[in-house]
């Protein structure tokens, strides 16, 4: 990734300080990107439509787990820790990403479902909905 791309990047996702303070606070997130670098990734029938609908690339989302934003954190949820992401394209467009894992397991990483954000539901920085 080029310096300049890694700047967008940080800049979409407010200063690195202020991002790893979010990320801290997901363990869900930290447990999807281990489980990534180990190619344990799995994408839900779901997922795949999702993916298809808004022509976003598989590889684009594991990708953009480094850079990744936590939206919403869901580490109760029944079905297994999930959390929503803020990740970017090759084309720096914006994503948002349900990423969990299966309740009482350890693996794999699921892509529950992965979409373009829409511009009236979502903020200028994809992180807050509108009211």
């Amino acid at each position: 990734m080029s310096p300049q791309r890694a700047a967008q990047r940080r800049a979409l996702a407010g200063q690195d300080e202020h991002r790893n303070e979010i990320t801290k606070l997901s363990t869900t997130l930290e447990q999807v990107r281990a489980l990534a670098a180990r190619g344990e990734v799995r994408v839900s029938l779901h997922g795949y439509e999702e993916l298809a609908v808004d022509n976003v690339q598989v590889r684009d989302i594991i990708d953009g787990l480094e850079t990744a934003v936590v939206v919403e954190d869901y580490p109760n949820y029944a079905k297994g820790p999930c959390v929503l992401v803020l990740e970017q394209d090759r084309g720096d467009q914006p994503i948002h990403v349900v990423w969990g894992i299966p309740a009482g397991q350890d693996s794999p990483a699921v892509v529950v479902t992965a979409y373009r954000p829409d511009p009236v539901k979502w903020d200028e920085t994809w992180r807050k909905k509108r009211t």
